[in-house]
């Protein structure tokens, strides 16, 4: 299981929100590539950077600090938040990015996700950020009627091969993550899947290895002390 280290950027900081609540902003560091190359150092496999700005207002204003990471780490990375179009996509793939996460978009324009399920098929991840099962948009400030494991059947359907499932009632909370949604995302689904959302123990990250999940995010468990990188990397390896 790959351990994915968070980097969420804010008005160009890196930030933690509680729950996705933009009025809840935790700030980390005024620099979000010293705090990449710090996870590098540390020995993360691959980064998870998020445009906050971008995911609520859907213009990637964080753009030219995500580039530098990518420019300044030697680690894969992939970005979502506000990327709702093609060229978006273009100009982070063509930096350096080897991942997008498409969030509102996947559900909002599905001419969209099928253009870029056709012509990037290995370097497109969909995020389904789910409040009480519904899926969540515009940076989680509104919950649509369309149901999460819908959405996931209906995402393999169309050649998705990668998903990131958050359950935004656990995010930040530090009280672990959704064992029983992920449970039911595995049986609803042979897409790779990436746990995210209240990651807080090394028993949390044990447990989502034991899964056989593809992949973890670690958030505010790691900026708060709550887990070390490297201590959680070993947990890793003794699954």
């Amino acid at each position: 299981m790959i351990l994915f280290p968070a980097i969420d950027i804010k008005d160009g900081k890196c930030v933690r929100l509680t729950q996705g609540n933009y009025d809840q902003v935790n700030i980390y560091s005024d620099s979000p590539v010293t705090v990449a190359k710090e996870w590098e150092a540390q020995g993360a496999a691959y980064l998870h950077l998020v445009d906050l700005d971008g995911a609520k207002s859907g213009v990637s204003t964080n753009q030219r600090f995500i580039r530098e990471i990518a420019k300044e780490t030697s680690l894969p990375t992939q970005v979502g938040g506000g990327i709702r179009s093609l060229q978006v996509m273009e100009a982070y793939l063509s930096a350096g990015i080897d991942r997008v996460i498409l969030g509102t978009a996947a559900i909002k324009d599905e001419t969209f996700l099928q253009a870029a399920l056709t012509q990037y098929p290995n370097r497109v991840a969909v995020s389904i950020d789910a409040r009480n099962g519904y899926v969540a948009t515009d940076g989680w400030t509104k919950t649509s009627t369309v149901n999460a494991i819908d959405l996931v059947k209906e995402l393999e359907s169309m050649g998705l091969q990668t998903v990131i499932y958050t359950d935004i009632l656990k995010d930040g909370m530090l009280k672990g993550p959704n064992f029983q949604g992920l449970a039911r995302l595995q049986d609803a689904t042979s897409m790779e899947i990436i746990a995210s959302g209240g990651v807080t123990t090394i028993k949390d990250i044990t447990a989502l290895a034991k899964m056989g999940l593809y992949g973890a995010i670690i958030g505010k468990a790691l900026y708060d002390g709550s887990l070390t990188l490297p201590a959680s990397l070993e947990a890793v390896k003794t699954c």
